[in-house]
């Protein structure tokens, strides 16, 4: 048997908050928009390789207060590009908030920024072999 994380949800505030991000600033792929009754949708969106955020609209106030603070603080997702700088400079552009300017570490070139919910991304070109 083979298992494979192929989703995450995030709690957002609203569907379109989300999409307006998600997919028109970051550039991730739109899979689903089903109505699912209640006002609740399933909405999916999905990165080139295949990775998968649910985006979920919070519904009481458990769900609300987690909204940018469902790992703690700490930078729980990852973004991985080929042209960092270009993305950066690009992300920047479209307004996102980075949290620090650009480092290179030994794994890579790195950035933390937040999204408009307040969870922390990590902007990152990992070095490859040829690096």
């Amino acid at each position: 048997m083979t298992l494979r994380i192929a989703s995450v949800t995030l709690v957002v505030d609203s569907y379109e908050r989300g999409l307006g991000f998600y997919r028109d600033v970051l550039g991730l792929r739109l899979v689903s928009d089903l109505a699912m009754g209640g006002g609740k949708r399933w909405v999916v969106v999905e990165g080139p390789s295949g990775a998968r955020l649910v985006i979920a609209e919070a519904s009481d106030e458990r769900q609300r207060a987690a909204i940018g603070n469902q790992t703690g603080g700490r930078v729980g997702f990852f973004i991985e590009t080929d042209d960092f700088a270009g993305d950066h400079q690009r992300l920047k552009q479209a307004g996102v908030r980075f949290l620090e300017e650009p480092r290179h570490e030994p794994y890579g070139s790195v950035a933390v920024f937040e999204d408009p919910f307040g969870n922390k991304w990590d902007l990152i070109e990992p070095k490859t072999a040829q690096s």
